[in-house]
């Protein structure tokens, strides 16, 4: 099994642009896998990608287009593109400010079990979030980590939504760090009426370091999944 975690951070790129570059890393994990029927002393690499977007909704492969309250002109007067994708989850958000994952992994190096996934990523944003004295949880049936569960002032910090075939993973979370949460206006987050969504900065009422966020999820990625990171794995352009 291999434990070591490519970590790319490809700064601020294009929602299709990135998207399409999972899906080169995806299909290549796979197919190291189908050639291993027959060469099982190959192995298969595992690669996670920090990235920033430019403002974007996408919609997963169940959600309903409804939950977008915006017409294409509306879109783009405020400089937003839209894309269906082929995640799970309903609709979300990504732009500037907000810390998004992308773990492509080969499950079969670490464990195979999607729930068990889904839940370490989660964990990963809940001990991230205790570093800043913040009290992050999962609510019940729906992914993601939220703040005051189970209280009136629920509202939501960490969007997730996850890809997996073959025990290949892609997709992953989008942790709002100095995000602007007017743009979350214009949707129904994730299919979920009536729920808040708020932001690092919002909570602490200061603006947050970025990459000593990351840092942090990145240690706890490693603890959480037995892992080693390479850092400055090299960059393909694209």
């Amino acid at each position: 099994m291999n434990k070591k975690i490519q970590l790319q951070d490809l700064g601020n790129k294009d929602y299709k642009a990135t998207w399409d570059y999972q899906e080169t890393l995806f299909k290549e994990i796979v197919e190291i896998k189908l050639l291993k029927r027959a060469k099982p002393e190959l192995v298969t690499p595992n690669y996670f990608l920090f990235v920033e977007h430019p403002h974007v909704y996408t919609l997963g492969k169940s959600g309903d287009m409804s939950n977008l309250l915006l017409s294409e002109k509306q879109l783009e007067a405020k400089g937003a593109t839209f894309y269906k994708i082929n995640r799970g989850g309903d609709i979300t958000y990504h732009g500037p400010g907000q810390i998004v994952g992308y773990p492509i992994l080969d499950l079969e190096n670490f464990f195979t079990d999607i729930h068990k996934y889904l839940r370490f990523l989660e964990e990963v944003i809940i001990l991230t979030l205790a570093e800043y004295n913040i009290i992050g949880a999962r609510s019940e049936g729906e992914t993601g980590v939220w703040l005051d569960v189970g209280t009136p002032f629920a509202r939501k910090i960490c969007a997730m939504g996850v890809r997996a075939s073959r025990w290949v993973t892609m997709h992953g979370f989008a942790l709002n760090v100095n995000a602007n949460l007017g743009y979350f206006d214009n949707i129904i987050p994730c299919g979920i009426k009536g729920k808040a969504v708020t932001s690092l900065h919002v909570e602490l009422g200061k603006t947050i370091d970025e990459e000593e966020v990351k840092s942090k999820i990145v240690k706890h990625f490693q603890m959480l999944f037995e892992a080693e990171f390479i850092k400055n794995a090299s960059l393909v352009d694209f």
